[in-house]
């Protein structure tokens, strides 16, 4: 057994600037074990992906169903997990604290916290709550060990294309105490390497269309790369497209993609 320490310290030396960690997002136990097949050194929780699941939308999940289900990818490998706790579930900073408190009882190996507010109308935290929430979550992740928590800039995800604004918020989750930096939806290679340089932290980047090549993001400095909920919807389009198949043409097309999967599927499951 891979002791959650060592889980953690392979976890945190994966965040190589210039090398990163490519960062598998499992939306279920079965595609956590199949990612780890595939050769994935680390996995994360997708909230989208695993509300996928339920049958909801983003930001749809409970707490005690994140954490449950982030508790069964953890026991489902041997390899770091991290999961996507949205805003942590709470507006405050003790309720963001108590939601990474409970994120470390359970084995992983980090965790995030986004300045989201979950408000469409008023979308991100004013940037002195949004540090407060990052510190309070900070001294709870390093409080009895090693522990690795992302802090993310929601800005450019929700529609807010201010750069500064979200360097700025960047450098103040850095001074707070986060691991990780992320600002999810970057996309220009200029935009990627300017937070690079503005900040001292291993940086996070999302998979989204016009995303630089792993090898151009290296060369800026990126430490990771995450594909947040892409792999579940992935999944979810190649069912689309085989039931489209079946519907429309009664042909079998889709059979060679369900084969491909089999073999994998039988080389990384237990039974």
């Amino acid at each position: 057994m891979v002791t959650t320490a060592e889980k953690v310290a392979a976890f945190r030396a994966a965040h190589r600037p210039g090398q990163p960690l490519l960062l598998a997002n499992a939306w279920d136990v079965g595609s956590a074990r199949f990612l780890a097949g595939l050769g994935f050194e680390a996995l994360a929780t997708t909230s989208s992906g695993f509300a996928a699941t339920l049958g909801r939308r983003d930001y749809r999940v409970t707490r005690d169903e994140a954490l449950t289900h982030a508790a069964a990818l953890v026991g489902a490998t041997d390899l770091p997990v991290s999961a996507d706790l949205e805003n942590c579930f709470a507006d405050d900073p003790a309720g963001a604290a108590d939601t990474v408190t409970r994120a470390v009882s359970i084995g992983l190996a980090g965790c995030s916290i986004e300045d989201f507010t979950g408000d469409s109308a008023n979308p991100i935290y004013d940037i002195g709550l949004a540090t407060e929430r990052v510190a309070a979550a900070a001294e709870a992740a390093h409080r009895d060990g090693d522990f690795v928590l992302t802090a993310r800039a929601e800005n450019h995800l929700h529609g807010i294309q201010d750069l500064p604004d979200t360097i700025a918020r960047l450098q103040r989750f850095s001074e707070a105490g986060a691991d990780v930096l992320y600002a999810p939806a970057l996309s220009s290679i200029d935009d990627i390497r300017a937070v690079v340089t503005a900040v001292d932290k291993p940086v996070n980047v999302l998979t989204v269309p016009g995303l630089p090549s792993i090898a151009e993001l290296a060369s800026a400095g990126v430490a990771r790369v995450s594909v947040g909920g892409a792999f579940a919807f992935v999944a979810l389009g190649a069912v689309a497209r085989a039931g489209r198949e079946l519907l429309d043409a009664g042909t079998y097309g889709w059979l060679e993609v369900a084969r491909d999967a089999r073999r994998t599927v039988a080389e990384s499951f237990e039974s």
